[in-house]
């Protein structure tokens, strides 16, 4: 059976492992080299590097890798950016690493070719790097709310019971804005009473169900009532459509101050 961990990284950076059932393990997003190579010195195998998209914080740490285990595939988008690419995948591409078998899903927005991955397996998990976080959404850095919007319900669109890994533990501070779009939403109220207790205890918040986050995130959520009605508010008119009720929550997001 797969095994899931997290390894810390900076601030608040997760770089995910799923171990397969002989021990090798596949590395997402390792911005730091140094907890990888620790958990090495402790019996971590790596067999293959996804990576999420070109931000130092996510790649920083493959060359550190390389020089330990040069032959390890790394596989990524096709960006210039990320020089260490061994395979650069398509859209909707189904690749097999270390005996587990994943599906490269493009979801453009946070950086023009940022790629998510999601284990072909019953619960299988999906590594979504800076698109989809607990609670919230990426910056639109390279890519237009459209784009992003369309990557978001591409996740969405994954099963029920899928683990959202994300790159960054950011669930108690989307958590607050969250709840100023949707406040009488119980789901959410509850989710984030369930964040403050693992955060006060130094737990992350993730992985977390997608159906959680369809229940709870507002990103996910843009034609709810309730998340209308508080965009067109803060618009100060009604949004065309939810292209403009997504750009609109994601510039409220970006300068929101719990």
């Amino acid at each position: 059976m797969t095994s899931l961990s997290a390894l810390t990284a900076f601030d608040d950076n997760y770089i995910w492992v799923l171990t397969s059932d002989e021990g090798e393990a596949v590395i997402v997003d390792p911005g730091d080299a140094a907890p990888v190579l620790a958990a090495a010195r402790d019996g971590l195998r790596p067999a293959a590097i996804l990576l999420t998209h070109h931000h130092d914080d996510h790649i920083g740490g493959v060359a550190g890798l390389l020089a330990q285990w040069p032959h390890l595939p790394v596989i990524s988008a096709d960006d210039a950016r990320i020089t260490a690419a061994t395979h650069k995948v398509a859209d909707g591409e189904a690749f097999e690493v270390a005996g587990m078998a994943f599906r490269a899903i493009f979801v453009a927005g946070h950086t023009r070719s940022h790629v998510a991955f999601h284990r072909q397996a019953p619960g299988g998990e999906l590594f979504s790097g800076d698109t989809l976080f607990s609670l919230g959404c990426g910056r639109l850095f390279e890519g237009t709310p459209a784009q992003m919007l369309a990557s978001l319900d591409a996740l969405s669109a994954l099963p029920d019971d899928t683990p959202v890994c994300c790159g960054h533990e950011y669930t108690q501070s989307n958590a607050a804005f969250a709840l100023t779009v949707e406040p009488d939403n119980r789901a959410l109220q509850q989710r984030t009473a369930q964040v403050r207790s693992l955060r006060a205890d130094g737990l992350a918040t993730v992985p977390v169900d997608l159906a959680t986050e369809r229940a709870t995130n507002p990103f996910l959520r843009v034609e709810v009532p309730e998340v209308a009605r508080s965009v067109d508010t803060w618009l100060g008119h009604a949004a065309a459509d939810r292209v403009e009720a997504f750009a609109a929550l994601r510039r409220w997001k970006d300068g929101f101050r719990a």
